[in-house]
C-alpha cells in the first residue's frame, strides 16, 4: 500500500471559514485526505482559537468533493455523551458522502473539565473510551436502542439518519494499552509518534492490515530561522513531554509551561524550514515504522504557503 499524505486542519490556530478554505485548497494540492482536532480550547493563548468541530464539518463537506476527513481526535466520553458523538457522525458522514471517518481519544482535561465533571484516571479514561465505542457502534446500526454499562446510560434511542455504512473508527494511541484497545476495537490507528512498538502491539491486537496513521509537525517558512521562532511561539507544547498534554485544566496552564520550553526543545520535535529533503526524511520514519498515513500539521499562519511548498516539492517525490 502506497503511503498517503493528509494535512492537519489546527482548529486551535484557524477559524472555522479558514479552516474550511484551508481544506479546499488541501484538496486542490492533491492532498489525499485531512484531520481536523477537537477541541473547546487551544493548547497556549497565542494559538487562539477553537471553533465547534461539528460545524466546521459540515462547511467542509460542501467546499470539497474528493478529499476523506477525520476528526484528530474526538473524545466521546466527558465533556460530550457518546450518543451525541453518534449522531454528530453519523451526520457527517452523510454530508461527506462516504469520505469521513471518527477519530476517537481519551481526550485532555484542558477541554474535558468545563462541564465540571471530574478527570478521571488514565486507566478510567480508555475503559470509558471502549464503552463508548460500543455505544457509538449500537447506534448506528439503526432502529430504537438502550445501553446500561458502567458509564453510559441511553434510553430507547435512535438516529434517524443515518449513512449507507457507519463511518471507520480510527482510535489515538501512544502506549501500548490503547494501541491494544485499538486493534481489537478500531478499524485504524493515530499516533503523534513513527513508533514501531506501538504499531506491533496494534497489530498483534487485531490491528493487522488495517489503516495507521501518524501525525508530524512541520512549520515550513524559506526561512529556518524565522520558522523555528514561529514553531516555538505558537506551538510550544510540541516539547511538552509526558503526561503534561492530558492532565492540564487550563490555556493558563500550559501558558505557564510554555515559558520553560526553548526554541531549541520545539525545533528537535518539529521540522523547521525549506528543505523537501527534511520533511520528506521525517515522513520516511514513519513509512519505516509501520504506518500507512501520514498528517502533516503545518504550524503558524503560512498554510498557502505550506501547501504550494508540499505540492510542489514533497508530494511529488512521495
Amino acid at each position: 500500500m502506497p503511503l498517503e499524505l493528509g494535512y492537519t486542519l489546527s482548529s486551535e490556530e484557524h477559524g472555522p471559514n479558514d479552516l474550511v478554505r484551508n481544506a479546499r485548497a488541501a484538496e486542490d494540492a492533491g492532498f489525499e485526505f485531512a484531520t481536523i482536532s477537537d477541541h473547546f480550547h487551544p493548547w497556549v493563548d497565542a494559538q487562539g482559537e477553537s471553533p465547534f468541530v461539528w460545524s466546521v464539518i459540515g462547511g467542509i463537506a460542501h467546499a470539497t468533493e474528493r478529499i476523506r476527513l477525520g476528526t484528530g481526535v474526538t473524545c466521546p466520553t466527558i465533556r460530550i455523551h457518546p450518543a451525541i458523538v453518534a449522531q454528530a457522525a453519523a451526520t457527517s458522514a452523510v454530508m461527506m458522502e462516504g469520505r469521513f471517518f471518527l477519530g476517537l481519544g481519551t481526550g485532555e482535561e484542558l477541554n474535558e473539565h468545563v462541564t465540571g465533571a471530574r478527570w478521571p484516571s488514565p486507566e478510567a479514561r480508555l475503559e470509558m473510551l471502549e464503552e463508548a465505542i460500543d455505544v457509538l457502534r449500537l447506534l448506528w446500526q439503526g432502529g430504537y436502542q438502550s445501553h446500561h454499562g458502567a458509564h453510559y446510560v441511553v434510553e430507547q434511542a435512535r438516529i434517524f439518519t443515518l449513512p449507507d455504512e457507519p463511518p471507520p473508527i480510527a482510535v489515538a494511541a501512544s502506549k501500548g494499552q490503547a494501541a491494544e484497545l485499538a486493534g481489537r476495537l478500531g478499524d485504524a490507528l493515530i499516533s503523534v509518534a513513527p513508533d514501531d512498538e506501538l504499531v506491533a502491539a496494534f497489530e498483534q491486537a487485531g490491528g493487522e492490515g488495517k489503516s495507521r496513521y501518524g501525525q508530524l509537525h512541520v512549520c515550513y517558512d524559506e526561512n529556518e530561522e524565522r520558522a523555528r521562532r514561529t514553531a516555538h511561539e505558537v506551538w510550544p507544547n510540541a516539547a511538552m513531554g509526558g503526561a503534561l498534554g492530558q492532565e492540564l485544566a487550563t490555556t493558563s496552564h500550559y501558558q505557564a509551561v510554555a515559558e520553560l520550553v526553548r526554541e531549541e526543545d520545539v525545533a528537535t520535535t518539529v521540522v523547521c524550514g525549506p528543505d523537501p529533503e527534511a520533511h520528506l526524511e521525517k515522513i520516511r520514519e514513519y513509512e519505516q515504522a509501520g504506518f500507512t498515513h501520514v498528517f502533516v500539521h503545518q504550524i503558524g499562519p503560512e498554510q498557502d504557503a505550506f501547501i504550494r511548498f508540499y505540492s510542489e516539492k514533497v508530494l511529488p517525490a512521495l
